[in-house]
């Protein structure tokens, strides 16, 4: 209990709380559907395909335009431009011709009320002439019908080592599910046509990227970028889901806002968001590894097919970073990695939390474990001779080296905190006795790659706004969906001028203040809005500092005011630091060591710069350093450091039901100097949870015509308070190494997903030891009905 007092104490409820965890709580925060409804708003709905692939012969919506409260129906030839997505326009937003996945729009329903939005949709007439159809990768690869180009990685002299038959090799392949994103707010838009100047849109959207909204808004109603403004306050989460395809369901609001002039709002159901939305990338991956006699892998050869839907999305880079991490946390001389998308007549699948890296890293977890079932040896030490080191040995198959590496640092300290080897011990003597249940553990390690894997896309900007009363605002494009990048922001503009975190306030993520900025995703949120958001800030800290001197100096001092700051995160503040000190809401002049400190509250510096004319506002901009990839040579630096982390799960199955407990959970991780400690150990548990649901229960379900079934919280099992590991802990180790991001910290979002590959491992480890078997074929999720076949 005292230490539990003395914990409490040692944490500052205003640093580490949420932004809005009072709101959240009390039921105040104000998402998309809370908005109260304007004059003459309407409700919109989707009519969308009920065929995974038909060409329309016919389709009327005058009936339906003509029902009572039904404002109007709208289809393709209505769009300015019809074509949208991220990385290619290939995807209609109205199907003109052809449908290619059941939940694909067709129409647009404008109605003043539910009931009449319902009714449309059942007097729209629609006629099909059903064509071929797939749903599997395998099918897929049989008919050659693939997304986009191929890629690959490779490094070393594959051929050679495989040839060499002292080795051994094993051949396999490795299938890992699908995923449902499972946000809370389904997506969400609503749109304001205003005059200003001419016409303009004002779209508030649950999207995780407002300046794609921007553009596709724009594009497809027929608008320049200048008269739409897209904002986001928050998201009832995101995962990844709303990365891109927020942007569809926005152009369809948008569509009717422009058509009849009156603000439109769109809240999918939960079922329609389900079916019409694509999930995470399911991946088939055939692979062949040589290794010696010790585990240690010589060689691998990888293809890897990835489930894109019916278009591309975000699809090639996910699979670009697939490749990037299928040597997850493992030294690899000798790799050829390919890869293709494979077209499929199902929802384009699209970003989830890890982007395609939980794929990758499955693989060669699945491999690893297969390596110490044919030598007869602990997985635990497979992986760590095999683990990348310090000075050798620690150069990825796409060139980038590994540096601030602590993985044999977590591995050593994980194998003695969880108490591994005793365990393992305990363990064998109750499978030995138990006739019920048979337990596994596993250790299992991420080492995930922050930074966009377009180049592009690493920069950010911020602005900031000092008052005279003392606070601040902060704008960013940054978005929050519960992950706490607000929170993050405020601290580092607090701590950037030694105030109070209720002094700033963070801005709704807004186009017409932060331009062109890049999706918060790729884990890389805090760490580009932070970074510009504290440029921002030093900026009027040193126009501040040099006021300060003014006044102490009696306007001697022969500094001005007004610098633009470094663009190195590092920055060094020369005079104005070792003699301006900025210390709780007061500011102080040291003159000489040993003399009387002269000071000045900030307020009174702040009002003094203002009547001195001083700028109080400042725009910074950052863009991610030091990194590059050629795509065709498929090598380069694309990450600008590493996110390391290691688990040790132990479960438990029933022999006769195949159900799955997870009985215990030990996650270590290097998160560097966290921002915010509190808030980041809430994303490693949450990512840990999600990802214990993707290798366990989410399975998604289709009929034989494409019908997603699993499209309810009934139908589709997310992890529950059962699900979690009954002894649950989380450390993160100190590491000052970690120099070439804000405050020395380290993103947060993705890296613990992938951790959830213990679990996984865990159950392999029960059944081979269960059963006596030397060779499993496991997939993700690891289904009970698998898990007893395997075992029987």
């Amino acid at each position: 209990m005292k230490k539990m007092e003395k914990r409490e104490k040692s944490i500052n409820r205003s640093e580490s709380a949420h932004d809005s965890a009072h709101t959240h709580v009390s039921g105040r925060s104000e998402f998309i559907g809370d908005r109260p409804m304007m004059a003459g708003e309407l409700l919109v709905d989707v009519f969308y395909s009920p065929s995974a692939h038909a060409r329309i012969r016919r389709l009327d919506i005058e009936r339906a335009r003509a029902l009572p409260g039904v404002a109007g129906v709208f289809t393709a030839k209505d769009l300015h431009h019809n074509l949208w997505g991220p990385i290619i326009a290939d995807q209609p937003l109205l199907v003109e011709e052809v449908c290619k996945y059941v939940g694909e729009p067709i129409a647009v329903i404008a109605a003043t009320s539910v009931a009449a939005l319902k009714s449309a949709k059942r007097a729209i007439l629609l006629e099909l002439e059903e064509l071929p159809a797939h749903f599997s990768i395998e099918e897929a690869i049989a008919k050659k019908t693939f997304l986009g180009k191929p890629a690959r990685v490779a490094t070393g002299d594959v051929k050679k080592v495989f040839a060499n038959k002292k080795l051994n090799r094993l051949k396999g392949s490795f299938y890992s599910g699908g995923q449902e994103h499972f946000y809370f707010e389904p997506q969400s838009t609503v749109v304001y046509p205003c005059d200003q100047l001419g016409a303009g849109l004002e779209v508030h959207s649950s999207s995780q990227h407002p300046t794609e909204i921007q553009h596709v808004v724009a594009h497809a109603v027929g608008l320049s970028q200048q008269q739409v403004v897209c904002i986001v306050k928050r998201m009832g989460g995101g995962f990844g889901g709303k990365e891109s395809q927020a942007s569809h369901f926005a152009a369809l609001a948008a569509l009717v806002a422009v058509k009849l002039n009156r603000p439109a709002r769109i809240v999918l159901e939960r079922d329609d968001d389900m079916r019409m939305t694509g999930k995470r990338h399911p991946f088939l991956t055939n692979y062949e590894v040589a290794f010696d006699d010790e585990g240690k892998i010589l060689a691998l050869k990888a293809e890897l097919f990835a489930d894109g839907g019916a278009y591309i999305d975000l699809s090639p880079a996910i699979l670009q970073r697939a490749l990037f991490h299928i040597d997850n946390a493992y030294y690899i001389p000798h790799a050829e990695l390919n890869g293709k998308i494979c077209f499929t007549n199902l929802a384009s699948n699209t970003a989830f939390r890890g982007f395609g890296g939980p794929q990758g890293m499955a693989v060669i977890e699945d491999i690893i474990e297969e390596i110490a079932l044919v030598l007869d040896k602990e997985p635990l030490e497979i992986r760590k001779i095999n683990c990348y080191q310090i000075k050798k040995c620690n150069k990825t198959p796409y060139g980038q080296v590994v540096a601030n590496n602590m993985l044999p640092e977590l591995f050593a300290k994980i194998e003695k905190s969880s108490d591994y080897l005793k365990r393992k011990k305990e363990i064998a003597k109750f499978n030995l006795k138990s006739k019920t249940h048979v337990r596994g553990l596993a250790i299992t390690p991420v080492k995930f790659g922050i930074s966009f894997t377009a180049t592009l896309l690493n920069q950010g900007s911020a602005l900031v706004n000092l008052y005279t009363d003392g606070t601040l605002q902060v704008s960013t494009g940054a978005t929050e969906m519960g992950q706490g990048v607000y929170a993050k922001i405020k601290k580092v503009v607090a701590d950037t001028f030694s105030l109070q975190m209720e002094c700033v306030r963070v801005m709704p993520t807004s186009t017409e203040k932060n331009p062109n900025t890049s999706a918060t995703a790729a884990s890389s949120g805090a760490d580009l809005n932070c970074s510009a958001a504290l440029m921002a800030a030093v900026a009027i800290r040193r126009r501040l500092a040099s006021m300060a001197l003014h006044h102490f100096t009696a306007g001697k001092s022969p500094l001005r005011y007004g610098e633009t700051p470094d663009q190195e995160l590092e920055l060094k503040l020369s005079k104005l630091d070792s003699e301006v000190e900025f210390k709780q809401g007061v500011v102080y002049w040291n003159k000489k060591k040993g003399a009387k400190r002269q000071s000045i509250t900030f307020k009174e510096l702040v009002s003094m710069a203002y009547v001195n004319r001083m700028n109080l506002s400042a725009q910074a901009y950052y863009r991610t350093p030091h990194i590059y990839y050629d795509l065709e040579k498929g090598q380069g630096h694309p990450f600008l450091y590493y996110t390391q982390g290691v688990a040790a799960s132990e479960v438990e199955i029933d022999r006769f039901t195949g159900h799955v407990r997870t009985l215990r959970s030990d996650i270590i991780m290097d998160l560097g100097r966290p921002i915010n400690r509190e808030l980041d150990i809430g994303q490693i548990s949450g990512a840990f949870i999600q990802g214990l649901g993707w290798v366990t229960t989410e399975e998604l379900y289709y009929s034989a015509k494409g019908v997603l079934l699993s499209n309810s919280p009934t139908t589709y099992k997310i992890p529950n308070i059962q699900d979690v590991p009954a002894l649950f802990t989380i450390e993160l180790i100190e590491n000052s190494g970690n120099t070439l991001n804000v405050y020395g910290s380290k993103a947060v979002g993705e890296p613990p997903f992938p951790l959830c590959l213990s679990v996984f491992a865990a159950i392999r480890n029960a059944i081979t030891r269960g059963s006596n078997t030397r060779k499993l074929a496991l997939s993700i999720p690891a289904r009970a009905e698998d898990i007893l076949k395997s075992l029987n």
